[in-house]
């Protein structure tokens, strides 16, 4: 076994991977996020938007590579670090008491596997058009594509839904990935987390802005 597979054979080396791949996680839905906000400007600066990122055919496969295999070493690697906790204590505790642990921590795996079932969903929606809940989709025109799904009560609930779940995942991600990879020391008090905070409010409330103001009609 090579040093690269022992170290990730380790305890450390799953969180060390849960670490660096979370922060290009991080990186990336704040990003995303400051696009989607383009559509309060309207329909020409989103569309706009999304033909310069196809015009960087190039860029844009590389950072959907990069964000695909950080997401799928993302979830092995949690799931591997779920089987290695339940594998070293199978009878569990007889009585827990989570005195420091916050809704966003006790809540990361369920939280987890619902934003991997949102992410197969939403790039089936908005990125190849198989799945059309309005009944049309365009290459073309973005705008009209969020603006015609998010009229539909059912579909704007679910993205509200997944957001909520992805604020959870942030607040408490953020911080632990970042002491993951040796950024942060252990804290004291791990309820202030106020620059996780930060950016999980920041990041839910762009992207859940966008199908509540279209849903209101304050987007048309």
């Amino acid at each position: 076994m090579g040093r690269i597979q022992r170290f990730y054979a380790s305890t450390v080396g799953k969180k060390v991977v849960m670490g660096v791949t979370g922060v290009i996680g991080i990186g990336f839905v704040i990003l995303h996020s400051l696009g989607n906000l383009l559509i309060f400007q309207g329909s020409t600066a989103l569309n706009s938007y999304s033909r310069f990122l196809k015009s960087s055919a190039e860029l844009l496969w590389a950072l959907r590579i990069t964000l695909i295999v950080a997401v799928t070493l993302h979830v092995i690697a949690a799931v591997q670090l779920t089987g290695q906790s339940r594998a070293a204590r199978p009878t569990g505790y007889v009585k827990h008491e989570a005195q420091v642990a916050t809704v966003a921590s006790r809540t990361m795996r369920w939280g987890g596997a619902l934003l991997l079932v949102f992410i197969v969903l939403h790039i089936l929606h908005f990125t190849t058009g198989s799945i059309r809940p309005a009944g049309v989709f365009s290459q073309e025109d973005v705008y009209s594509n969020v603006v015609s799904s998010f009229r539909i009560w059912w579909v704007a609930l679910f993205y509200v839904v997944a957001m909520i779940a992805l604020g959870f995942h942030l607040f408490h991600g953020a911080w632990s990935s970042m002491r993951s990879i040796g950024v942060s020391p252990p804290s004291p008090r791990p309820l202030h987390r106020r620059l996780s905070l930060l950016i999980a409010v920041l990041v839910w409330a762009a992207f859940t802005s966008v199908p509540l103001a279209v849903f209101t009609g304050i987007v048309r």
